[in-house]
């Protein structure tokens, strides 16, 4: 595979993800960890069906357990504190404070040893905890009930980031282990659902398909496209663009009736977007000029 054709693949995760608040809204009113039991049995029972069909099942051999557990807590924790959210908050600024995950992955890799933190790094993290703040201010008349929301999503996008991070060091594991990632964190998710949660099923039709859709695209293809651009596509070329996915998750939830398209909301979704490219542009590397020598 070349390295542009896995740019293109990483690609496609930004946009199944934008999806992610619509069709959690959608899914209403399954409760969290059920619905994380369900769209990851289905991820995850697509991708295994991927590995019996292309006769990839023995990659997930050899694996260390603690890759398996990493993996699964992040999925887990990350996508229980999401619904969460979106539950407890208007969604599309719980969506909005959920998507500072690309800003912080930015300031934690400037942490990283060999990377320096910039001042762009910092005027980034500005902008976008303005645009962060903004939102809680939006919607200070219906913010009683709330704070909750707001904070799960805070730490969801703190969670993404430790997996995010965490996963660069595993650049020698196949892709293939996402699919025991999914698998694991839909056991989990349902002794969960039987130990805090009362059963709720999707209503209808309508329901039903938000769950599947969840299940095939954000919370299962979109991991493992990810997973192959990240490790063999242009890394800093997908970063930059995942910082669309919470102007893109706002239109979807905007266009579909779900969220009002205020001025306060568009005006924190390009800062909290605005804020983060800069953060990624202050990350590359400046080009050395190559001076050519005078004719004699």
């Amino acid at each position: 595979m070349t390295r542009p054709t896995a740019t293109l693949i990483g690609f496609s995760a930004v946009a199944l993800w934008a999806l992610l608040a619509f069709f959690t809204v959608g899914s209403a009113p399954v409760p969290p960890f059920l619905l994380n039991a369900l769209c990851f049995a289905i991820g995850g029972t697509a991708g295994l069906a991927w590995l019996l069909a292309t006769g990839g099942l023995g990659r997930l051999t050899g694996i260390p357990l603690r890759v398996y557990a990493f993996g699964t807590a992040g999925l887990f924790g990350y996508h229980f504190l999401y619904f969460s959210a979106l539950r407890l908050a208007p969604p599309a600024e719980a969506g909005l404070i959920a998507y500072l995950w690309p800003l912080f992955i930015v300031l934690g890799s400037g942490l990283l040893p060999g990377e320096r933190l910039r001042a762009g790094h910092v005027l980034g993290a500005f902008l976008a905890f303005a645009g962060a703040a903004l939102i809680v201010a939006g919607g200070i008349g219906r913010i009683e009930g709330a704070t909750a929301g707001y904070a799960l999503a805070f730490v969801a996008a703190l969670t993404w980031t430790a997996y995010s991070l965490g996963s660069r060091r595993l650049g020698h594991v196949p892709t293939a282990a996402v699919v025991v990632f999914c698998l694991a964190s839909s056991v989990l998710s349902v002794l969960a659902h039987l130990a805090f949660e009362t059963p709720a099923w999707p209503q209808g039709a309508l329901g039903w398909a938000a769950v599947v859709g969840l299940g095939l695209g954000p919370v299962g293809l979109a991991f493992f496209t990810w997973d192959i651009g990240v490790k063999k596509g242009d890394i800093q070329l997908l970063g930059t663009a995942s910082y669309a996915a919470p102007l893109l998750s706002t239109l979807v939830l905007v266009a579909a009736g779900m969220a009002a398209a205020t001025l306060s909301l568009l005006l924190a979704a390009m800062l909290i977007a605005g804020g983060a490219l800069l953060a990624a542009r202050a990350g590359r590397p400046a080009r050395r000029r190559v001076t050519k020598p005078k004719d004699a």
